[in-house]
């Protein structure tokens, strides 16, 4: 998996490429570790993510509870396949998704 980081104004932009995975979901914690309290929000870019596992679920459900301490959290372009499993986990209950 591909991480690109970027900045939009106070938020933080984390664009996935590839699969989020029991493979990869270790390398998204380690970039999720760095980030401070001085970004309202951070906005997940899936336009480019191929897969979600449960794996990945876990990392975006610890991600969303530390942002909600100082901010939001913000998914943005997930594809059908991955809107699927956001939608049959309940995450979607929960999470913007733009």
């Amino acid at each position: 998996m591909k991480i690109t980081r970027s900045q939009e104004g106070s938020s933080l932009v984390l664009k996935l490429e590839g699969r989020l995975d029991t493979n990869t979901a270790a390398q998204l914690e380690t970039e999720l570790k760095g980030i401070d309290q001085e970004y309202s929000s951070l906005i997940f870019d899936f336009g480019a993510l191929e897969y979600l596992s449960s794996a990945g679920l876990r990392v975006l459900l610890a991600a969303h509870k530390e942002m909600n301490k100082h901010g939001q959290m913000i998914v943005r372009n997930p594809n059908e396949m991955v809107l699927e499993i956001l939608e049959m986990t309940g995450f979607l209950d929960f999470l913007t998704v733009e």
